[in-house]
């Protein structure tokens, strides 16, 4: 397998692992779990493995007074965007909140050209514009549809929370941080939330007896979190941000395919025109700089 083709699989992976998400953490839901204790699991036992996997690979630990300071913040936002979507998961149906989490893009664009004044083109604003109207067909899908609005608030939050983490990764020296430390701190950093959240642990529950719901906690913290996060970072590497981004389109398309296959989600005719005009926008906008690059340089723009 060639260096391009390894890339493309394993940005796929990435992006098939991540849509998982709902795959795992709903059955627990159906054990009594509250989404504080799925999630302090779920980042509890993915950060001891990613910190036996940096130890084993002998990477840094070390962060400067401001890049932990930058990183706590950082944790916070990671956590509650996790925190956010698994709470979408119990107001509408979970392949809808996958392909509205996918959003975060636009809201990175919205971020940097407010706070850090970078010029917004035709083609983001095209992209904008696309993908409101992928919301609004989302937010009234048809009847069979499981959608309410407390949802839809909670899982544009969470993309929000996810695109000022992505954005400052972007904008502040984080940016030279090996990506698995990022990784590691905000997983670390992240826990003081659910910290919050379950009363100083004290409402901490404990973990099922039940198998299938130890297996669901194990693939939470492996599948959408270590192995997401480590194949990406490979991917990115391979193949490049933009080609990685586009593969993202499979994150939401798994959602929606585990909602339906085994959650007995109905996709409407309108769900479907929403997904396919989120995932349009998205590609647009990912791919805008490249479109203008090839536009000015054959004098078509």
């Amino acid at each position: 397998m060639n260096r391009t083709t390894k890339g493309y699989v394993l940005g796929a992976v990435a992006a098939v692992s991540y849509g998982t998400n709902p795959l795992f953490a709903v059955p627990l839901y159906g054990m009594g779990l509250t989404t504080g204790s799925v999630l302090f699991y779920r980042y509890f036992i993915a950060v001891t493995l990613l910190g036996l996997f940096m130890w084993w690979k002998g990477h840094s630990f070390r962060l400067s007074g401001r890049r932990l300071l930058l990183m706590m913040f950082e944790g916070v936002m990671f956590a509650l965007s996790s925190v956010l979507l698994f709470d979408a998961y119990r107001y509408m149906d979970v392949g809808l909140a996958s392909t509205l989490l996918f959003v975060e893009p636009v809201f990175i664009a919205l971020i940097m050209w407010i706070f850090y004044n970078q010029r917004i083109s035709l083609l983001t604003a095209a992209s904008i514009l696309v993908c409101t109207g992928g919301i609004i067909f989302l937010s009234n899908p048809g009847p069979g549809a499981y959608v309410t609005v407390r949802g839809i608030v909670y899982v544009m939050l969470a993309s929000v929370a996810y695109a000022v983490y992505m954005a400052l990764i972007n904008k502040t020296s984080l940016q030279r941080l090996h990506g698995t430390t990022i990784t590691f701190y905000s997983l670390l950093f992240g826990i003081s939330v659910f910290a919050v959240r379950l009363d100083g642990f004290a409402s901490l529950q404990a973990p099922p007896a039940d198998p299938l719901g130890i297996l669901c906690i194990l693939g939470l913290a492996v599948v959408p979190t270590i192995v997401s996060l480590l194949t990406v970072a490979v991917s990115i590497q391979l193949i490049g941000s933009v080609s990685v981004s586009i593969l993202g389109a499979l994150e939401p398309l798994t959602g929606v395919f585990f909602g339906v296959a085994l959650f007995g989600e109905h996709l409407t005719v309108k769900a479907s025109v929403g997904i396919v005009l989120i995932i349009t926008s998205v590609l647009i906008l990912v791919c805008a700089p490249s479109l203008m690059a090839y536009y000015k340089r054959y004098k078509l723009w």
